[in-house]
């Protein structure tokens, strides 16, 4: 394997997912105490991930299953997860922190799943040109670094989670921030990709 194939690989990456890690934290929170958390939030993360990388390796080898208008529309998803979610915060306002960590549940493989893909509609446009340009041995190298590197994100997140004075804010507060990052998203989607007339 080429040693600048992996680092390029490596910071594209980095550079393309970095706010992945923050959204990841906040699953961990939400799934704080709850059992198979951290398999599910990999699982859902490994999807989400490996539907990027269909899409932009199919796109590389000039294969479209997603049209370019379909993409700002991704949007709708952590848009709708997020809306769910701030329900979800509403209804439970006036319980204590344990008992509304309690019932509010993890995060589903399948929720996790929908906003990496969503999240990462833009970052297809960005691979396409790379992998279609890095021939069939360095598109490869991408998508090993890529995976292996979802691993250590999802590290990352559990991580952050789990620092003390990290995990208090986010108990107290990730269940009114999860919605509020997740309609963020949806709606910067929608915007910037100029979605019904946006």
């Amino acid at each position: 394997m080429d040693v600048g194939t992996i680092g390029r690989a490596a910071g594209l990456f980095a550079v393309t997912n970095v706010d992945d890690i923050v959204i990841l934290a906040l699953f961990f929170a939400q799934g704080a105490g709850h059992r198979g958390t951290t398999r599910t939030i990999a699982l859902g993360q490994y999807f989400g991930f490996a539907g990027i990388l269909a899409v932009a390796v199919a796109a590389a080898f000039g294969a479209t299953f997603l049209p370019e208008a379909a993409v700002p529309y991704l949007g709708l998803l952590p848009l709708a997860l997020g809306v769910k979610a701030a329900v979800q915060a509403w209804r439970h306002r006036n319980d204590p922190d344990e008992e509304r960590n309690a019932e509010g549940g993890g995060p589903t493989a399948l929720a996790v799943a929908a906003v990496t893909f969503a999240n990462g509609g833009d970052n297809i446009g960005v691979y396409v040109p790379v992998f279609a340009t890095s021939g069939p041995g360095g598109m490869a190298v991408y998508v090993t670094v890529f995976l292996v590197l979802v691993a250590v994100w999802v590290a990352a997140g559990r991580f952050f989670a789990t620092r003390p004075a990290v995990a208090a804010v986010l108990s107290r507060w990730g269940h009114v921030v999860l919605p509020v990052v997740l309609i963020g998203i949806g709606v910067l989607i929608l915007v910037e990709g100029g979605a019904f007339g946006l």
